[in-house]
């Protein structure tokens, strides 16, 4: 099914479609943590810090090939707001193909270079070798990693996001079971975690594609799907490059974090795992209510309903407020018993605890800046995300090297240095965002 979401009226739309875009986040995000609880539950603290020195690294190779994913969503979209479908068709097979390619590419690419990457990025020599082995299972994976969510950028584009949360929910019921079975019935560790996840994103992949084979009839392309039209690789390139660009800019930052952090030891290590598995709750959610602006706004620009751009992101406003109002809220009241759910260990509960009730006071601010985020992308002008997302972790990573090893904070560095970068984020992009309003 597909949904048109130039007609109707706007409120309803955006959170029709919102939530399940959300909820499909706050799943994935829930099958992570139940990895991380389940490593280090089982295997030890020592292989839950092996699992987060990798996610980073593993996260910004996912994160380049979801920054083409989006890009390609975000023409595909304006094309079926505009009702281009023959375009659209051409779009769709050759961004498939050239996607599918690049992963492979990046996947060799990866397993070659991992223990070097690790290496730079201070990896404590003790969990170096069960990090090795887990990135490099995980990227044998990255293939069906792209597959899945370039058609579920495709369907959201046109307006359908109920689809792909069905399918992740298979998913991430398949990965807990697999986590069960591989990590702790026949104790394979880390390296059980990494089978099981690729396995289950190997059959959300297979579902989704015998959905849109028998469900949506504009994408059952048959040979089309070998159609490669150069002019569209080079629109595919120009947004889904820079896309990715800003995707990747902002998990360079992440890295540049993690490779602070580890010089704080494995406790420290374990702490920051933790962490972010939380913290992704509060943040990414708000990420993906801009992704689901941009997705509205770019159907309504295609059509030339600008009006209803503007109300879609006045809308998307609201919600990214509130969402990040009661997060703020929950981390504040309940960060200790969050915490316990990935480890026994009382000191790495101790600096999450402490991290938790600081940023808890914070997400307010990156809020406002994905709704802003998910303007730009709605109206086609991705360099001035990809800007703002590098000035937000340069200045993150710089105020984290002066609050760590100048000013001996710790990990309580961390939040200050986020806000930091939010901050100058949002200092950039306000000049943009008032000049647009104005002209209209």
């Amino acid at each position: 099914m597909t949904n048109d979401m130039t007609k109707g009226a706007i409120f309803p739309l955006i959170i029709r479609f919102t939530i399940p875009l959300v909820l499909g986040n706050l799943l994935q995000l829930t099958y992570n943590a139940i990895d991380g609880i389940i490593v280090g539950q089982y295997v030890g603290k020592e292989a839950l810090a092996a699992v987060g020195t990798s996610n980073p690294l593993m996260t910004l190779i996912i994160l380049f090939v979801q920054g083409i994913c989006l890009g390609a969503g975000i023409l595909i979209g304006t094309l079926y707001g505009a009702k281009n479908y023959e375009i659209l068709k051409r779009q769709v097979s050759t961004a498939m193909i050239s996607g599918i390619i690049f992963s492979l590419l990046l996947t060799a690419i990866g397993f070659v270079t991992a223990p070097l990457l690790l290496q730079i990025l201070q990896v404590d020599v003790a969990i170096r070798s069960e990090a090795v082995a887990y990135l490099r299972i995980i990227l044998c994976g990255l293939v069906f990693n792209f597959i899945y969510n370039f058609f579920a950028s495709t369907l959201r584009a046109m307006g359908n996001s109920k689809s792909p949360l069905y399918f992740l929910g298979i998913s991430a019921v398949l990965n807990i079971v697999g986590d069960l079975f591989f990590v702790i019935l026949f104790a394979m560790g880390t390296v059980g975690c990494a089978v099981s996840t690729i396995l289950s994103e190997a059959f959300s992949c297979l579902l989704c594609w015998i959905y849109i084979q028998k469900k949506i009839p504009i994408l059952n392309l048959g040979k089309q799907w070998f159609v490669f039209d150069k002019k569209r690789l080079k629109e595919t390139v120009q947004y889904g490059f820079v896309s990715a660009m800003q995707q990747s800019t902002v998990q360079l930052g992440k890295l540049g974090i993690q490779g602070i952090v580890n010089t704080m030891g494995v406790t420290a290590t374990a702490a920051f795992t933790a962490i972010n598995r939380v913290d992704d709750y509060a943040y990414i959610p708000e990420q993906n209510i801009g992704h689901a602006m941009t997705s509205v706004m770019a159907q309504n620009r295609g059509a030339g309903e600008m009006k209803r751009v503007n109300s879609a992101f006045r809308v998307g406003m609201y919600i990214e407020l509130a969402y990040g109002a009661v997060m703020g809220l929950f981390l504040l009241l309940f960060a200790n018993p969050v915490m316990k759910l990935f480890t026994h260990d009382t000191a790495t509960i101790m600096l999450g605890v402490q991290y938790l009730h600081l940023i808890a006071f914070m997400y307010i601010v990156p809020a406002v800046t994905n709704g802003v985020q998910g303007y730009f992308r709605g109206m086609g002008d991705l360099k001035i995300t990809l800007w703002s997302s590098s000035i937000n972790m340069g200045a993150r990573v710089i105020a984290c090297i002066l609050l760590v090893f100048v000013c001996q904070m710790g990990i309580i560095a961390l939040p200050w240095a986020y806000l930091i970068g939010w901050i100058a984020m949002m200092l950039y992009e306000l000049p943009f965002l008032l000049h647009r309003f104005r002209k209209r």
